[in-house]
C-alpha cells in the first residue's frame, strides 16, 4: 500500500476519514492525496465561463477552497508525512474514480453520514456509488475514532468463489500492518442453511493457500446476512468489517453489493469493501 486517496468536503465525516488515513499512512508509510471536487452545472467548462461567477469571484472562491484543504492537511497530517492536495471540477463520484486511477491509489478512504434514508440520499449517494463502481478497495468511515488499531478485523464471505480470495489478499495488506486478528465469518440464514461442520470445512479449504496471521473461524446464524455480520461484529467488538461487492445493486445472493449497501447504511464500524 503506497497511495491513499481521501475525498473531502470539509464535513465532520471528512475529518473522520482524514484521521483514519493519517493512521494508516503512518503505519504503512503511504502517501496521501486529499481530493476536493467542485461539481459544476452540466455543460459548464469552468467557473468563469457562462456562469454567475465573475473571474475575480471564481479566483477568490478557489483560493478559499485551497486554504481550507491546506488547513485540513496541516491539521491531520504531520510534517513528516507525505500529503498532497487536489481540486477537481467534475461529477463527484466520477471525479473520485478518475483521480484514484490517475494517482494509482491503492486505497480510497471516505467519510459517510447516512444515519437516515434522507441523509443517505443527500450525502451518502456518492459514497455508495464509489463503493459499487470502484475497482480499488474503499474504506468507509462513519464515526470518529481516536484509537484506531484494527485489532479485530471481520472478513465476511460466502467462501465460495475464487474471486473472493482477492478480497482476502487485499485485506491482509491492512491486517499485517496493524497485526490484526482476522475473524473469518460465514453467516447462515434459514433460507441458506449450512451445517457448522460443512461451513467450517469450506472456510478451511478456502484459506489453505494463505499464510494467515492470527485468525479464527466463525459460523454465525441469524435471520439475514446483514444482521449476522453486524451482530457478530458487535459481539467481538470488531474494529473493521471487510467484504466484497459485485458492483451491482439488487443482487439476491450472499455478500453481494446489496449487502454492502445495507451494511454501509446501518453499520457504524469502518467498512472495507472490495469489488470483485
Amino acid at each position: 500500500m503506497k497511495i491513499i486517496l481521501v475525498p473531502i468536503d470539509f464535513s465532520k465525516s471528512s475529518e473522520f476519514a482524514c484521521k483514519m488515513a493519517a493512521k494508516i499512512a503512518k503505519k504503512s508509510e503511504s502517501a496521501v492525496y486529499l481530493l476536493h471536487i467542485i461539481e459544476l452545472p452540466s455543460g459548464m467548462a469552468d467557473m468563469g465561463s457562462r456562469s454567475n461567477f465573475s473571474i475575480p469571484e471564481s479566483m477568490l472562491y478557489l483560493r478559499k477552497i485551497r486554504e481550507r484543504i491546506i488547513d485540513f492537511k496541516e491539521r491531520f497530517f504531520s510534517e513528516t508525512q507525505e500529503a498532497h492536495h487536489l481540486i477537481r471540477f467534475q461529477n463527484p463520484y466520477e471525479g473520485i474514480l478518475a483521480c484514484a486511477e490517475k494517482v494509482n491509489a491503492d486505497l480510497i478512504i471516505m467519510g459517510s453520514k447516512g444515519q437516515s434514508d434522507f441523509e443517505e440520499i443527500l450525502i451518502g449517494s456518492n459514497t455508495e456509488k464509489v463503493v459499487r463502481k470502484s475497482t480499488i478497495p474503499v474504506l468507509v468511515v462513519k464515526k470518529d475514532n481516536d484509537n484506531i488499531e484494527f485489532k479485530n478485523v471481520v472478513f465476511a464471505s460466502s467462501f465460495k468463489n475464487e474471486d473472493k480470495k482477492d478480497v482476502l489478499r487485499k485485506l491482509l495488506e491492512i491486517a499485517l500492518i496493524f497485526e490484526s486478528t482476522i475473524h473469518l465469518l460465514k453467516v447462515t440464514t434459514p433460507s441458506n442453511f449450512e451445517s457448522t461442520y460443512e461451513a467450517t470445512q469450506k472456510i478451511k479449504e478456502f484459506v489453505t493457500e494463505f499464510d494467515l496471521p492470527k485468525h479464527s473461524i466463525s459460523i454465525y446464524n441469524d435471520v439475514s446476512v446483514e444482521k449476522g455480520i453486524l451482530n457478530f461484529s458487535r459481539e467481538i467488538n470488531a474494529d473493521l468489517i471487510a467484504l466484497s461487492t459485485h458492483g451491482k445493486s439488487g443482487l439476491s445472493h450472499l455478500f453481494s453489493a446489496s449487502v454492502t449497501k445495507n451494511l454501509s447504511k446501518s453499520g457504524l464500524k469502518p467498512m472495507l469493501t472490495i469489488r470483485v
